[in-house]
């Protein structure tokens, strides 16, 4: 079953953890006006993501479905949600809608843009272009401007069955994993560029209050702290690697 937990106001962190791998997968809903979820789960983790929705508000009545980038566990049930919500339409940058997703769903979606805001009633969404970070060139992440709370996608990615929310950093538990992940099949599981710590430091500046993890742990504290710490941690572990991906 989905563990649910509140970490940010009406921010629903939807959690399923994979013993086989020692690794959560967790999916955001916010509650508002109109609804938007952040990660659709796996096609097969979708029951157990709708049952963790279901928590919070009738699966039927999501309005906005987003992610970072085309990825299985990022958008991989996008069409099992809009088959059960009827007004739900995909929102993603720019290349992803236009390489990917509308062709892929057969709708067309809302594309976003760091020029403009989602409203979904109370709360303000903009979207930032984070090309190859964490992976694709189609990724980006989502910000909550009312209250401050960063959708990271796979930033931040540490192993684990860990707690729904900390304050304290995740930075070290991130470079355990990284450097675990270094010596093995997943090497480049997160390509390091010549860009990497600049679009880190432009996410710093947006002072986040919470920071929306989907792999271990979201953070609620000073988010822009945090994000440098992760750009210390990137650096030292995978500026190391040797094949970086021509960059």
């Amino acid at each position: 079953m989905p563990h649910v937990t509140e970490i940010a106001p009406d921010v629903y962190r939807i959690s399923v953890f994979y013993p086989q791998i020692n690794l959560q997968f967790n999916h955001f809903l916010v509650k508002d006006d109109e609804p938007l979820l952040f990660h659709t789960g796996l096609r097969g983790m979708f029951p157990e993501v709708r049952a963790g929705v279901a928590q919070v508000i009738d699966p039927a009545k999501l309005r906005w479905i987003s992610w970072s980038h085309f990825e299985s566990d990022e958008c991989g049930a996008l069409h099992d949600w809009l088959a059960i919500a009827p007004h739900a339409q995909p929102a993603c940058g720019m290349v992803g809608a236009l390489v990917n997703i509308n062709d892929f769903c057969g709708r067309e979606a809302r594309i976003l843009s760091g020029q403009d805001d989602l409203q979904t009633g109370r709360y303000r969404f903009r979207y930032y272009s984070t090309p190859q970070l964490p992976h694709g060139w189609d990724a980006g992440v989502l910000f909550e401007q009312t209250e401050g709370t960063l959708f990271c996608s796979d930033l931040f990615h540490h192993d684990g069955d860990v707690a729904p929310l900390v304050h304290t950093s995740v930075a070290e538990k991130v470079r355990q994993t990284l450097s675990q992940y270094q010596a093995g099949p997943l090497a480049h599981y997160v390509p390091y560029t010549r860009n990497t710590d600049l679009i880190l430091q432009g996410l710093a500046s947006l002072n986040p209050k919470t920071l929306a993890v989907m792999h271990g742990s979201s953070f609620s504290g000073d988010g822009s702290q945090a994000i440098r710490e992760l750009a210390v941690v990137m650096k030292d572990v995978l500026d190391q690697a040797s094949y970086r991906f021509g960059m």
